[in-house]
């Protein structure tokens, strides 16, 4: 069996097609693609798709932030309280707040304190 016709790959493509990405053999994985390694050897990789301002890669806060408004409509800081702590919950589900200093960038954006912020995501996680 060939790499290229590895399990793992053929396992794997549908969801990668999705994402938007290529599965691609072990020869051409670079230092940016996702290697898939099998007992102990790189079988393929995943190549994902260059960042777009519609869709941000995952740790771009900025772009993250920017796209949510294109969505909200508008600026995140005009938007009404209850359109505030809807922002915070798509943010949360998109792992906005996993990354440090993230909770005073997204304050900043909507207007708020990062207390304001806080009380948000704490009714979420209640």
């Amino acid at each position: 069996m060939t790499d290229a016709e590895h399990p793992l790959l053929e396992a794997i493509r549908e969801l990668v097609d999705r994402v938007g990405g290529t599965v691609i053999g072990p020869d051409e994985v670079t230092g940016s693609d996702v290697p898939l390694r099998w007992e102990g050897r790189t079988v393929g990789g995943v190549r994902l798709p260059a960042a777009s301002p519609s869709e941000p890669t995952p740790g771009d806060l900025d772009a993250l932030l920017a796209h949510l408004a294109d969505e909200l409509g508008g600026p995140l800081s005009e938007l009404d309280r209850k359109e505030k702590q809807r922002a915070v919950r798509l943010l949360e589900e998109r792992g906005a707040f996993s990354y440090r200093k993230s909770t005073e960038t997204v304050a900043e954006a909507l207007g708020v304190t990062r207390f304001t912020v806080y009380n948000y995501l704490n009714r979420l996680r209640a």
